[in-house]
C-alpha cells in the first residue's frame, strides 16, 4: 500500500485556496441594490425573502455545505496553527514544525523577552513578533537598515549646515566693523 503524503501547512493552505475559489461570494441580500446596506452577510429573515426560499435566479445562502476542508480549519494564514502563550513553560509545549505561537496580551516586557528567547532557541515562529519587539524594546534588521539611511542622510546635512554656519559667521563681523566704521 503506498503511504499517505505528510500534509504540510503549505498543502493545507493550497487545498484551503483551491476549495476557496469554488465557493460563491456571499453578500447580504439585495446590498448591491441598496445603498444602505452593506455587503457583510445577514441571514435572511422575511417571509417573502427570495434568498431564504432558494428561488432560481437569486444567490445561494450560506449552508454548512460551504464550509472549508476540516484540515485547514482554525489555521493561521501563515499555515500553522496558533497556540498563544502565557509564559515561558508553555513555549516547550509547542511543535515547531506545525505549531505556531502568539503572546499574550497581558505579558509583560520581562516575560516577553524571556519567551521570545526560548522560541527563538527552539525555532518556533512567533505569529506577533512586532509588538513584542516593541514591547520588548528590541528593533528588528529592517528598522535598523531604515535608522542607518536616516543616519547616513542626516550627516551631510550636518555637514552642510556647520559649513553654512561658518560662512555666516565671517560675515557677521565684517557687518559689524562696517556698522562700526559707518558709527564714527
Amino acid at each position: 500500500m503506498t503511504e499517505p503524503k505528510a500534509i504540510t501547512p503549505k498543502r493545507v493552505l493550497k487545498l484551503r485556496e483551491r476549495v476557496k475559489k469554488g465557493k460563491p461570494k456571499f453578500a447580504r441580500p439585495e446590498s448591491w441594490r441598496y445603498v444602505r446596506l452593506k455587503e457583510n452577510w445577514r441571514n435572511p429573515r422575511g417571509l417573502d425573502n427570495k434568498v431564504r426560499m432558494y428561488i432560481k435566479g437569486w444567490p445561494p445562502p450560506v449552508s454548512s455545505g460551504y464550509g472549508g476542508p476540516r484540515v485547514s480549519r482554525g489555521l493561521h494564514a501563515s499555515g500553522y496553527e496558533e497556540i498563544l502563550v502565557y509564559n515561558v513553560e508553555q513555549v516547550s509545549k509547542v511543535t515547531p514544525g506545525t505549531q505556531a505561537l502568539r503572546i499574550a496580551h497581558a505579558v509583560g516586557k520581562r516575560k516577553r523577552t524571556q519567551i521570545l528567547a526560548e522560541a527563538r532557541k527552539r525555532k518556533i515562529v512567533v505569529l506577533n513578533l512586532r509588538q513584542a519587539r516593541e514591547a520588548a524594546g528590541e528593533k528588528s534588521a529592517e528598522e535598523k537598515e531604515e535608522e542607518g539611511a536616516k543616519e547616513a542622510q542626516e550627516q551631510p546635512k550636518e555637514a552642510e549646515e556647520a559649513l553654512a554656519t561658518e560662512k555666516a559667521q565671517p560675515e557677521k563681523k565684517a557687518n559689524r566693523h562696517k556698522e562700526v566704521a559707518n558709527d564714527q
